[in-house]
């Protein structure tokens, strides 16, 4: 046994060393006759002091001529083995620093970017959609029609029942509603209802569990769990709480909620989802309900669940990671789930997660960066390095200091035309209402080749594949080639509208064209548009450039700038959805399912109690969302229509559901109620020896893979 009563010298020992090299080091040369006596006179004193120690702790010195003897067999039977201690792994931790933080976890409160980065560190899917398709990550495969794990099937409806019409409409089958019959999958052969016995189609889809998957608390994970989610979004949809049912899905679709007809277990992994009767959701693969930890929560009201820490602060879920401290103001940590289903693979690679709150301060941020304090800024920190700091930021990355991860992403800008404003909804009277200035294809033809947007790529944007065409990027897999590209021809574009009757009277391209023998206008009106954008830095800089190129076709541009607040104000004040401007500036979001119906008839905005007539048509029209309709250009035609609602009610696979999206976006672009100008552009910036980091246009959340991030040693 060690004497302890030896560490006193030791300690005085050790207290001693520096102060003998602070003595040798007044000497110098080292090998000075005084140094070297010096040095003797210590190592003779460090060999008395192991002498002592060792006399100290119990070592026995022997004798110069006594031999000590070693018995090996009884020391081997004696000696107690000590275990060699496992080194204690160092702690890897990746740190990503976002630019908000969120009000809560709880995935029935709405949908937010920084609450999309903390799921997909959580919960891990349940489906991925990169690519603008879907992957299965907790579940075995996405049902498909083509597998049998999907199906059409024909059922009776009769008075009263819940049916999706032909407008895509939720509602109570009665006398006079217009339907699709079992086999009917076009408008065309649609009926009005007479009480007669129908059949009508209903689609159903199956999600297995994958084997395996676990609650971080180590329990399985069972189908029970996405049936308590649909109960929520059901209590919610029952109680009038918002539209926080559509939030259990991947995509927050409240109209899924509405038009699932029965959600339910087939066995402890197995659940089955069916449609309302007359719903074929293009979507089926995904609707399957966030599952919640039924074993946790199965007990609380609606009300518990949105203010319990269990489900807000500190909610369990499956992913790689567990939620270990929530600091308000400053990060949250969280640490490796034991239980996770792909631990065996040796993911995720870091065992702590912190989520730092740096806010969009570009400076500080890019600071944090490159001090290690961050591996990675998240798209809302990192946008405003891409817009004030640039030549900064792209400085860095050429220096290798960080690296910018650069896509064109799924928001799209676009010049929208006023076809139709609000005044002519009960027809259009020349010369006492707003000049038809668009009713004629070819004045937006020619205006989109007056737009210089290949400059404001090369300018402004800096992406490439930001340039587009049609409302849905070139890599979507529904994009159409073959869609007609009115690049940057002024010439083109001035012969175009001579052609329509917007004559260079005065040969002078910096005073407006008039009108000559334009029907629809009076002769003698200026091609004088009011171009409306919001107040933000990169639309001001776009604004200037589509001016400058439009006034250089002789289009007389008066820019009008408003805060966001009002140029997005809700019908009928608001001047978009209001339906009161010549030209707007306006982005859209494209996702998995192109939107086409953002220029369908049925989504003109206006009161829900009139009716409108389109330009050139005597047929009423409804406003089947009133004020919340999507479609603010006013742009009507039948023949887009149909293109679009085939696409739309056509599943993936089926016959026609490629041919009709290519057809949708072929007339628009030779219609062109809007004109498409870019992507805004993604940006992402981490230190350069972060790996695994993948950006992809069609997700929310950069960090879709987040287990798979890893470090290059420092």
């Amino acid at each position: 046994m060690p004497n302890f009563r030896a560490f006193p010298l030791v300690h005085l020992f050790f207290h001693l060393i520096p102060a003998m090299f602070f003595q040798l080091d007044q000497y110098s040369p080292w090998g000075s006759s005084k140094t070297k006596k010096i040095t003797k006179l210590w190592v003779g004193l460090l060999g008395l002091f192991i002498l002592t120690a060792c006399s100290y702790f119990g070592v026995p010195t022997p004798e110069p001529d006594q031999k000590t003897p070693v018995i090996e067999n009884e020391l081997q039977a004696t000696a107690t083995p000590v275990a060699t201690p496992s080194p204690t792994p160092i702690p890897r931790s990746l740190t990503v620093c976002i630019g908000s933080e969120p009000d809560d976890l709880f995935i029935y409160s709405g949908r937010t970017l920084a609450k999309s980065h903390i799921f997909e560190a959580i919960y891990d899917g349940p489906i991925d959609t990169t690519g603008f398709g879907f992957q299965p990550v907790i579940l075995e495969k996405l049902p498909d029609l083509a597998a049998g794990d999907a199906w059409i099937e024909s059922v009776p409806v009769s008075q009263g029942d819940w049916v999706v019409n032909d407008a895509g409409v939720l509602v109570p089958l009665v006398s006079g509603q217009v339907v699709r019959p079992f086999g009917c999958n076009q408008a065309d052969c649609a009926i009005s209802w007479g009480g007669e016995p129908l059949q009508m189609a209903r689609l159903s889809a199956d999600f297995s569990i994958r084997e395996g998957v676990k609650w971080s608390d180590g329990e399985p994970m069972t189908s029970s769990d996405s049936i308590f989610s649909y109960e929520v979004a059901r209590t919610c949809q029952i109680e009038g709480v918002g539209a926080c049912g559509g939030n259990g899905f991947i995509f927050p679709r409240q109209s899924i909620v509405e038009k699932t007809a029965d959600y339910i277990p087939l066995n402890d992994r197995v659940v089955r989802w069916l449609g309302v009767p007359g719903f074929l959701d293009p979507d089926y693969q995904v609707n399957f309900f966030i599952p919640l930890p039924q074993h946790l929560l199965g007990n609380y009201s609606l009300e518990q669940l949105f203010t319990s820490s269990e489900s807000i602060r500190m909610p369990l879920g499956w992913g790689a990671y567990m939620i270990e401290d929530w600091q308000a103001g400053e990060f949250i940590r969280l640490q490796a789930n034991p239980h996770y289903y792909r631990a065996g693979e040796g993911l995720p690679k870091f065992n702590q997660l912190i989520f730092r709150f740096v806010g969009v301060n570009p400076e500080s941020n890019l600071e944090a960066l490159t001090s290690g304090a961050c591996d990675l800024l998240d798209q809302e920190a990192s946008q405003l390095l891409a817009g004030q700091e640039i030549e900064t930021t792209l400085d860095f990355h050429q220096q290798g200091k960080i690296v910018a991860h650069v896509q064109a992403g799924t928001v799209w800008e676009q010049v929208a035309f006023g076809i139709q404003p609000r005044s002519y909804d009960n027809g259009y009277r020349i010369g006492q209402h707003r000049p038809n200035f668009f009713g004629d294809t070819r004045t937006r033809q020619a205006m989109a080749m007056c737009m210089d947007r290949e400059n404001i790529i090369d300018e402004i944007i800096q992406v490439d594949g930001s340039l587009l065409d049609s409302y849905i990027p070139v890599i979507h897999p529904l994009y159409n080639p073959e869609v007609v590209e009115f690049l940057y021809s002024p010439q083109s574009g001035m012969a175009l509208l001579e052609e329509v009757g917007w004559v260079d009277h005065d040969d002078d391209p910096q005073t407006p064209r008039i009108a000559q023998g334009i029907p629809s206008v009076l002769d003698g009106t200026e091609l004088s548009l009011r171009f409306m954008t919001s107040s933000e830095t990169q639309r001001q800089q776009v604004s200037n450039i589509l001016l400058e190129s439009l006034e250089g076709c002789g289009i007389q541009i008066e820019l009008v700038v408003l805060p966001a607040e009002e140029v997005y104000a809700a019908g009928p004040e608001g001047p978009l959805f209001g339906r009161q401007f010549d030209l707007a500036l306006l982005a859209w979001s494209t996702g998995q399912q192109p939107q086409c119906n953002l220029f369908t008839s049925d989504e003109v905005m206006g009161p829900p109690e009139e009716t409108w007539m389109p330009l050139g048509s005597p047929e009423e029209l409804g406003f089947i969302y009133g004020w919340g309709g999507l479609n603010l250009t006013g742009f009507s035609n039948s023949e887009y229509d149909n293109a679009c609602y085939e696409a739309l009610t056509a599943l993936p696979g089926q016959e026609g559901y490629l041919e009709s999206h290519f057809r949708a976006q072929e007339i628009f672009a030779n219609e062109l109620p809007a004109v498409p100008l870019f992507l805004h552009s993604k940006w992402v910036i981490t230190r350069p020896d972060l790996t695994g980091f993948i950006l992809d246009a069609s997700v929310t959340s950069e960090l879709w893979n987040i287990e798979e991030f890893d470090r290059m040693d420092r």
